[in-house]
């Protein structure tokens, strides 16, 4: 079988357990994705299928040849699942069956882009105190000292400074598949998951 899924992001929400608990949970919709090309070990060195969600404009219209011949106009994403069972058969058009490859109460691992914050200091990029807001300490949110090899025109490799916050892979590990909603195609995973509302994310199987 595959050895995820892909899913939008919707929101996070809460859930009351069989205790009585509130659990904090993450809806992602699995919905619209078809089987769109199928790859194979002998031919392109890999198995796995392409998945392609439906535009919102052709989501109710059936699967044909056609669609294939332009893949940009009728799907606004194109995604690949790598295969567990090279003997399982995927054919094109049909579409995947999320409680066949992801069920409750097992883990996955959450692969999503995180939010774009654009330049940021060292402040709100890696929680630095800054200067003291008394006795006149003019440092602010400056970074501070650089170190010993400043006055030598180096800067130590990895050093925290300034710069570009955000858009970068994050995974998060063995999240709990809490609830599935089969009527809205929404999986519902225990704490949070990199990324913003309707952003793409990748469950793998933990």
């Amino acid at each position: 079988m595959l050895k995820g899924l892909w899913g939008h992001k919707v929101g996070m929400t809460q859930v009351f357990s069989g205790q009585g608990a509130v659990v904090p949970v993450t809806a992602i919709q699995l919905g619209n994705w078809v089987v769109t090309h199928r790859k194979s070990k002998n031919r392109d060195g890999y198995d796995a299928i392409q998945l392609g969600s439906f535009r919102k404009r052709y989501q109710n219209q059936e699967f044909g040849t056609e669609l294939l011949k332009n893949l940009k106009k009728y799907f606004s994403f194109l995604k690949e699942v790598q295969i567990e069972d090279v003997g399982a058969e995927f054919e094109i058009g049909t579409s995947i069956d999320p409680s066949s490859v992801l069920e409750v109460g097992s883990k996955v691992n959450v692969f999503g882009t995180t939010k774009g914050h654009g330049f940021a200091g060292v402040v709100k990029r890696y929680g630095f105190a800054g200067g003291r807001a008394s006795h006149g300490p003019r440092m602010g949110r400056w970074p501070g000292s650089l170190a010993g090899f400043r006055t030598q025109g180096k800067v130590p490799k990895g050093k925290k400074l300034p710069g570009h916050m955000g858009v970068a892979q994050r995974m998060m590990r063995n999240l709990k598949i809490i609830k599935y909603d089969s009527e809205q195609n929404v999986i519902f995973v225990k704490g949070s998951v990199p990324g913003a509302s309707g952003s793409l994310v990748f469950l793998e199987k933990a």
